[in-house]
């Protein structure tokens, strides 16, 4: 058993552990220990199974044994001969590589010696071909200056003296070798002394030929002044030169219109400034290439500043003489100090009359209101504001169009690597000109102020003259005027300025220019014209009830609907005038700029950096400012009709129709039925269709005269109103039947239902059947089979819904349907 015990810890190799631990709780039971002789044999055959175990384990290693032998016998003859070998390496290593290896190493000493000198003499070589150059630039420069006076060979030789290093130039060296009896002066002094002789003379000859307009003597100077090494001298020059071409054609342009009041008349002082701009733009497009080619990648820029600095000057004078003759400030007081009569008093309460002297400014003094507005009209051209907003237009137009050019320009020109700041930026040059804040202060301000006052004062005047449509009458069997919507005038005449004003702020290009215009257009549509229509629909045209019950009169109701599709009607107008903008259009309807402002792409209009989305932004939240504030309106307005025109009558429409109608039928009455129903009555309709009958004449004479003078929206919105009322009233009269319905009368009452929500849904109306479902599902509990209603019943007991039917009547509900017919 010890024996055993102590085989049992050694173990093969990937034997199991548990193997290990099944012997040890074996040897846990002591024969010994043993109370009976049934633990006694236990223990026995526990230590007959590890027995067994261990004899197995002892076999395998004895069959393994031969193999081991082998392998360690193979190993200690792979020992052997790689001893062997290691010292056959070791021999030819110090015997034979080792002299191989000191020789390498003595060429290899050698060859980078060879290198160093072959790189001095290349250096030394070098050194004396450049000195070499140098001499002869010297002595070509001094021989080109002198009898031949060849002024661009001299500039070629300084130009290749400029590419020799400066240590050589100004060595030791060169001061030895180049200096000659001609030329006794070192290099540097020589080269320095013609760069400046010849400067001095460029540009003497530069100015001459600017003064003679020889454009080609110009040119031929120009492109001297990099090879001197001046090419600031002649950038400076040459921006000297070409501004004052921009000068003296900007002053004759501005003096081309002395003559009588050709100045004073149509877009003279835009035509002014476009012309200023394209002057400009023509020089920079025609002259960048010469001065990128000859100066290097970048150089226009330089030429571009002195530009704009040009640029500001004459583009000032234009708008200081512009804003003077077109007496720009004081139209702004004046606009500043306009009351807007009319709009102030059309929004304060009604002052009831009173006896005595009413008080000073009172609204009910209505002479002196026409007199004031008559005064304020005075002070105000609107002719003149609109022609002065038009020209102001155009010229900030230019400005962007000049601004995106210029941007451009200086984007090709920047060193910049492709790919690297996509986005056209406005440049420091314009960002921080003179002209850029002049344009902010006699342009962009006076153009929203303006704009401001003429949208306003076209609302006020649109509403003054503002005309219901004529002929409109709730007799539908009387004829309409054939030019439905039916709409005020005014909802024509501010929407054109609308689109007016869109128009014409867009072709400003100018995103400061949009983030104000457009939300002060949002809210003088807001606060005015939706504000007049309200207190038009509230104070003037509302559809009251009288004390006495009497409906309102046909005038007040026709008013109240035309003013609900002055509404919608508008909304619809802003939408189009939104959409038609922030629409992409192709790119060959905006290619070049072509077209009208509304055929043009917003990026189109606005090309640097984001600005197209910052005015796709602003304009569709003018839409949506408008509509939310129209849909309100609107639905309190379909509320209005609904409460004191529709529900009123719908009742009695309903009354009506089953009248006289009883659905508890005996059999001669069924009789009769069936022998009306094969008998024509007449009127080409069977007898007991008595409710559709009646229901539909009412529903038309209900219906027809407002949806003649409602928009389809509007009278769609209306409709859903009615239906959903009259859904209410339809299931309390199913429900008054309660007890009074045979089985004969609960299927022509489901008969007359259906015929109502048939007519009622006429027109492709079906989405409405909705609000009739309730109905439509008592009815159909009501004259349901008995073995359909027990498996309903069987199916709600199961806690599930009948599969395909979405009830809106719960449980209860059905159980009351059902017991509404007497069986």
């Amino acid at each position: 058993m010890r024996n055993t015990n102590g085989l049992s810890r050694h173990r093969l190799p990937g034997q199991l552990q548990d193997d290990h631990d099944k012997d040890v709780i074996s040897s846990s039971v002591d024969v010994y220990q043993g109370k009976s002789i049934a633990e006694i044999r236990e223990s026995l055959s526990h230590l007959s199974e590890q027995e067994a175990s261990v004899t197995a384990r002892l076999n395998n290693l004895i069959t393994f044994q031969k193999d081991l032998s082998r392998e360690l016998g193979r190993l200690d003859l792979l020992r052997a001969q790689i001893g062997s070998q290691a010292v056959a390496t070791r021999s030819i290593s110090n015997g034979i590589l080792s002299g191989a290896a000191s020789t390498a190493t003595r060429i290899s000493g050698a060859v980078k010696r060879l290198d160093l000198e072959q790189a001095r003499v290349r250096s030394t070589l070098n050194v004396v071909e450049q000195v070499a150059e140098l001499k002869a630039c010297v002595l070509g420069v001094t021989g080109s200056m002198g009898a031949p006076q060849d002024w661009e060979t001299a500039a070629g030789y300084l130009n290749r003296a400029s590419k020799i290093p400066k240590e050589i130039v100004n060595g030791s060296f060169a001061e030895e070798i180049v200096p000659t009896a001609e030329v006794p002066d070192p290099p540097n002094v020589t080269l320095d002394h013609a760069a400046e002789s010849l400067r001095g003379l460029f540009l003497r000859e530069f100015e001459k030929a600017a003064q003679e307009g020889n454009g080609a003597k110009v040119t031929r100077f120009f492109k001297l002044f990099p090879l001197i090494g001046k090419p600031e001298v002649g950038l400076d020059v040459y921006g000297r030169y070409v501004c004052q071409g921009v000068a003296s054609r900007a002053r004759a342009n501005l003096n081309a219109g002395t003559e009588g009041n050709q100045r004073r008349e149509g877009f003279f002082y835009a035509n002014v400034l476009t012309k200023l701009f394209e002057h400009i733009a023509q020089i920079v497009e025609h002259h960048g290439g010469l001065v990128e080619r000859h100066y290097g990648a970048g150089r226009m820029v330089k030429v571009i500043e002195r530009l704009q600095l040009e640029a500001d000057v004459q583009g000032g004078i234009v708008l200081d003489t512009w804003s003077d003759e077109r007496n720009v400030d004081r139209k702004l007081t004046d606009i500043r100090s306009y009351a807007f009569t009319f709009l102030v008093q059309s929004f304060l309460p009604a002052q009831p009359a009173r006896s005595g002297t009413p008080r000073a400014g009172s609204p009910a003094i209505r002479g002196s209101v026409a007199e004031s507005q008559a005064r304020e009209d005075e002070g105000v051209d609107m002719k003149e504001v609109d022609g002065v907003l038009s020209e102001i237009a155009i010229m900030l137009g230019r400005w962007s169009l000049y601004s995106s050019f210029v941007a451009a320009k200086c984007k090709e020109s920047s060193s910049e690597p492709e790919g690297v700041n996509q986005d056209l930026l406005v440049p420091p040059l314009l960002a921080n000109s003179s002209l850029n804040r002049k344009v902010a202060d006699r342009l962009a301000t006076p153009f929203n102020v303006m704009t401001t006052f003429f949208f306003r004062r076209s609302v006020e005047k649109a509403f003054q003259l503002d005309e219901q449509p004529s002929d409109l009458s709730l007799n539908f069997k009387q004829s309409l005027p054939s030019n439905p919507p039916y709409i005020t005038s005014a909802v024509d005449d501010v929407m054109y300025i609308v689109n007016q004003v869109v128009e014409r702020s867009l072709a400003t290009s100018q995103k400061d220019v949009i983030s104000s215009v457009i939300p002060t257009l949002a809210r003088v549509l807001g606060s005015d014209f939706i504000g007049m229509i309200q207190r038009k629909m509230r104070d003037e045209s509302y559809p009251k009830i009288t004390v006495q019950g009497a409906p309102p009169g046909e005038q007040t109701i026709i008013s109240f609907l035309v003013l609900i599709n002055n509404l919608d009607v508008a909304t619809d107008y802003v939408k189009r005038i939104v959409q038609s903008r922030v629409e992409t259009v192709p790119a060959a309807a905006s290619a070049n700029g072509g077209g009208s402002v509304s055929s043009r792409s917003l990026t189109a209009l606005f090309p640097l950096d984001h600005d197209a989305m910052m005015v796709g932004n602003a304009l569709k939240s003018l839409q949506n400012s408008f509509e939310g504030k129209t849909s309100e309106l609107i639905s309190d307005g379909i509320f209005v009709v609904f409460k004191n025109v529709m529900k009123p009558r719908l009742r009695p429409i309903l009354a009506d129709a089953f009248r006289d109608v009883d659905y508890r039928i005996s059999q001669e009455e069924l009789e009769e039925m069936h022998r009306d129903a094969e008998i024509d009555d007449g009127n080409g309709s069977p007898s007991d269709n008595v409710v559709q009958h009646h229901f539909q004449r009412g529903w038309e004479i209900l219906t027809k005269p407002v949806m003649r003078l409602l928009t389809e929206r509007n009278y769609e919105r209306l409709l859903a109103t009615v239906i959903s009322y009259l859904g209410e009233v339809l299931e309390k009269r199913i429900w008054s039947y309660y007890g009074r319905l045979d089985d004969l009368g609960a299927v022509r009452l489901e008969r007359d239902i259906a015929s109502i929500v048939s007519i009622v849904v006429s027109g492709g109306r079906y989405g409405l059947r909705d609000a009739f479902a309730r109905c439509t599902q008592i009815c159909l509990v009501m004259n349901m089979e008995n073995d359909e209603w027990e498996e309903l019943q069987a199916v709600s007991t199961a806690g599930a819904e009948e599969e395909g039917v979405e009830w809106k009547i719960d449980k209860e509900e059905r159980t009351r349907a059902r017991a509404m017919v007497r069986r």
